[in-house]
């Protein structure tokens, strides 16, 4: 066992639906998973398909139509930028040293990043980032409402990062309950993303050889555990010209979690092994999507990483572990691919 390999007792089980397609379909290109659905996870079908045409509105994760009013991909790319430069602007402060990152993960890398990037913002935008509104998007839109609602709304101020600067611009109960919309869906998903990518490098692989790289940790926990495990492409007339197994009708959905453990592509796929990442480039690997295709960057993946190896360089520094009681992690079936619960300790 690789110095990187985590102890055998640790066991990661999928969700039903995530374990049939890994038992079903590995290895496959192009199959029928529905009568109106067709899944993907070829690398060439793959690169045509994503290649084929730009993501609608509908299809892409974080810039949905919200509240039925459309948002164009010159705003999307304007709210990315904004939140970027939080980020820069947070890690511009010295950070923390009491910070105490013990307890289950990702909640608590995620209350850190949350307080870090975010902390001076008011309440009522801060508490979208509760992970409790991941239970419903009911339960999400009904927090927005209230908090358009309320009176007090936020003013502009030079202590708000600039996310919340422009939500403070809103005037009127609709305009502000599309501004907490995006706020929501531009800061949580940062939040989220990075402290889930976390919990899998620490879950799938602690403890690690002190000389490899975070980045190479963070790329390995992205290839086995995708946060973004499917992308959805709704039925279009360039995809039955790329394949004759795809109907007219058929909605696609590639499936980076089966690329990503391709043992075509892939030595040893299932096994973490950091050190593969020291003779591929993220960017040009075959089959390995994390951030989306090359002709459709992920927009916010230049935030991701180095947040990630931050947290994670924390987590190492202290001198934190898995704790040694807890030998299975759950990955349920959410939009965001996980370990439900990592829980970290001093070792003893």
């Amino acid at each position: 066992m690789s110095l990187s390999s985590p102890p055998r007792t640790r066991t990661t089980v999928f969700a039903p639906r995530l374990a049939a397609l890994l038992r079903d379909h590995l290895g496959q290109d192009v199959f029928r998973l529905e009568p109106d659905t067709v899944g993907v996870a070829g690398v060439e079908a793959t690169d045509r398909i994503l290649a084929a045409r730009r993501a609608t509105e509908t299809e892409r994760p974080t810039f949905k139509p919200l509240h039925g009013r459309s948002i164009s991909r010159t705003e999307g790319a304007s709210v990315i930028r904004t939140v970027g430069a939080d980020v820069r602007e947070a890690l511009r402060r010295p950070l923390p040293d009491d910070v105490d990152l013990t307890g289950p993960w990702p909640l608590t890398g995620h209350l850190f990043l949350r307080d870090l990037i975010l902390g001076q913002d008011p309440y009522r935008l801060r508490m979208l980032m509760s992970r409790n509104l991941e239970l419903t998007t009911k339960l999400t839109w009904s927090v927005i409402a209230l908090g358009a609602a309320l009176p007090g709304w936020p003013r502009p101020d030079e202590r708000l990062t600039g996310l919340a600067a422009r939500a403070a611009e809103a005037t009127g109960y609709h305009d502000r309950r599309y501004a907490m919309g995006v706020y929501r869906r531009a800061a949580a998903p940062v939040c989220f993303t990075i402290s889930t990518l976390v919990a899998n490098a620490l879950w799938l692989g602690a403890p690690f050889d002190d000389a490899t790289p975070n980045s190479h940790l963070i790329h390995e926990s992205l290839r086995l555990l995708p946060p973004s495990w499917n992308i959805l492409r709704n039925a279009s007339p360039e995809y039955p010209r790329i394949d004759d197994r795809i109907g007219a009708r058929d909605d696609i959905l590639l499936l980076p979690l089966l690329s990503h453990r391709d043992p075509a592509l892939w030595e040893a796929p299932e096994e973490f092994r950091p050190e593969r990442w020291n003779d591929l480039d993220p960017d040009t690997a075959p089959g390995y999507l994390p951030f989306g295709h090359s002709s459709e960057r992920c927009w916010g993946r230049h935030m991701v990483m180095p947040l990630a190896e931050l947290l994670l360089d924390r987590v190492r520094t202290a001198g934190l572990v898995v704790d040694p009681r807890q030998q299975v992690g759950k990955v349920p079936l959410l939009g965001l691919l996980g370990v439900d619960e990592v829980r970290l300790v001093r070792p003893r």
